[in-house]
């Protein structure tokens, strides 16, 4: 049935063609040009792809057309003309344009990606298959709308009134002295649901959807808006900015879903339509398979436990029970996992888990062995569960740059035990901002022994790890810890690979009374400021 067919059988008398970028919605169906695709859900929404490149050139809704006018809204930054064929077929209540690559694409090699309608809903419905990575090292969408229309947007990332660039091209300052970054704010994957940008009688939303071809983990951070001149609302698939996994291929990301309303937050859509469309890389429900755990036991219960799921082809997660520990983990794709229980975000409990298509597998009670908390200090500072949230500006390190005017001073401190708490010692240390940090402790004779210090961190820059000095006795030089090469302390996340550094203390080391332990940064790389070599504090403790 050709496009303008469809429009005919739709009751719309305009032909193919002719429908101009600001026309309002007419009727549900699918006009082709020479050079495009319109796609009209006959609700509202009025959206134009690009048949050389796949991009969406245009979004009209009720009547306004919403995409930047010279940017497209597209997967990463475009995948260019080259190797790409992008077709649209009707099929019922549905329309599908489809944009795949070949091998001779330059962006990214045997992709392809979907964008769904459904009559009269006014969501397009996308998912995103492909066989390699992005040749820039991430996978995005990004949706381009004009900044002017959607004057509320996330204020961590709203970029308009910048007075500069303070750190790379990509984190500004603001005249006030606070900071605004596109990877400032954003939700952890577990977290992520629905979120947009609203404007008068207007907003687009991303709902996240199904994370299991995403990588990173439940805990992971990345880019969800940026508002400047565009306002520019993102699914980030995976990235580099402080990438903890590998990035899984061959495997379909989503489907997830960009919303139209006049401003309302929507609910989440019912994307389960998309199962019987025969999309590339989609698993359905029958050939899926679950977990059961029974519950956890030796769990501190004042913290959420998670338990997840990855293999090199998926990842999930699901909240434990406060009461017992127990969950289900449904719609997974068969498969060896690795299970990973965590305190918080602190990975306490591994083991490995198969899953089969149709039958659940059924776990016994399993008791927490790796919880670094079962040790009984003489003293602690913070507590064993993988942030450094409970450390000075620990609640300010996903909103803002470290010079931020809101951020307490980062000096360098000296720690009494006893008189000060975990919120005075500070959540990041660098080589070159707070170099040396003190605690001091009393010993009485009978305590004057060998004793373990535990310095846990949950990411590090630059080959930052602690040294201690210990009264007059100073620890060898522990070797760099396996994190991420990039940024990771002043762009919003202090998620890296945790690691704990355990420094055995002589006898001699110690005496009776006041006791001074130093801890110092060390590497051998970094630059200076908030890039000079640091690490992120998860706890700090003495037995």
């Amino acid at each position: 049935m050709s496009s303008h067919t469809t429009r005919l059988a739709a009751g719309c008398l305009a032909l193919a063609g002719v429908l101009a970028p600001d026309t309002a919605s007419a009727a549900f169906g699918l006009t082709t040009t020479t050079s495009t695709y319109v796609v009209d859900t006959g609700g509202g929404l009025v959206f134009t792809v690009n048949r050389s490149n796949g991009g969406i050139t245009s979004i009209v809704w009720n009547g306004t057309e919403l995409n930047d006018t010279a940017k497209a809204s597209s997967i990463n930054s475009g995948v260019g003309s080259t190797g790409t064929t992008v077709a649209a077929t009707v099929s019922g209540t549905n329309i599908i344009v489809s944009v795949a690559t070949d091998s001779t694409n330059g962006v990214v090699a045997g992709m392809t990606h979907y964008y769904v309608v459904k009559s009269g809903v006014n969501n397009i419905y996308m998912a995103t298959y492909s066989d390699n990575e992005p040749s820039n090292g991430e996978f995005r969408w990004i949706t381009r709308l004009q900044g002017s229309l959607f004057p509320t947007a996330p204020a961590e990332s709203d970029l308009r009134g910048n007075t500069g660039a303070i750190e790379s091209s990509d984190v500004f300052g603001m005249s006030d002295g606070t900071s605004r970054s596109k990877y400032y704010g954003n939700q952890r994957a577990k977290d992520l649901s629905i979120r947009g940008v609203t404007g008068t009688s207007r907003g687009v939303f991303m709902a996240y959807g199904n994370r299991e071809s995403a990588s990173g983990g439940p805990f992971f951070r990345d880019i969800q808006n940026q508002t400047g001149t565009d306002a520019e609302v993102y699914n980030y698939m995976n990235s580099g900015h402080n990438q903890t996994e590998a990035w899984r291929t061959g495997v379909m990301h989503g489907p997830y879903a960009l919303c139209f309303t006049t401003g309302a937050t929507p609910a989440v859509p019912d994307m389960s339509f998309l199962s019987s469309l025969g999309l590339t890389g989609y698993v359905p429900s029958t050939g899926r398979g679950r977990v059961i755990l029974n519950g956890l036991a030796g769990r501190d219960t004042a913290y959420t436990y998670t338990v997840g799921y990855s293999n090199a082809t998926a990842q999930y997660w699901v909240t434990a029970a406060a009461s017992n520990g127990a969950c289900g983990c449904y719609n997974m794709k068969p498969g060896t996992y690795t299970m990973t229980v965590y305190k918080n975000e602190l990975a306490v409990y591994t083991e490995s888990v198969t899953v089969t298509a149709g039958n659940p597998t059924t776990l016994n009670t399993r008791t927490i062995s790796g919880d670094p908390s079962a040790v009984t200090p003489i003293w602690r500072i913070g507590d064993w569960d993988g942030t450094p949230l409970e450390f000075l500006n620990g609640g300010n390190l996903n909103a803002m740059h470290p010079s931020d005017v809101r951020q307490s001073s980062w000096a360098a401190v000296t720690h009494v035990i006893g008189t000060n708490v975990a919120s005075d010692y500070p959540a990041y240390q660098w080589k070159d901002i707070n170099g040396t940090n003190t605690i001091t402790f009393n010993l009485t004779a009978a305590q004057v022994a060998a004793h373990t210090v535990r310095v846990g961190l949950t990411a590090a820059y630059e080959g930052g790890r602690p040294k201690l000095t210990v009264n007059s006795w100073s620890s060898s030089n522990p070797s760099a810890s396996s994190q991420p090469d990039s940024r990771s302390l002043t762009i919003g996340t202090y998620r890296g690979n945790n690691v704990t550094y355990t420094f055995s203390v002589p006898a001699s080391a110690f005496v009776t009374g006041t006791n001074t332990i130093k801890i110092n940064p060390i590497s051998g790389s970094g630059a200076t400021g908030y890039l000079s070599a640091g690490y992120s504090i998860d706890c700090i403790d003495f037995y």
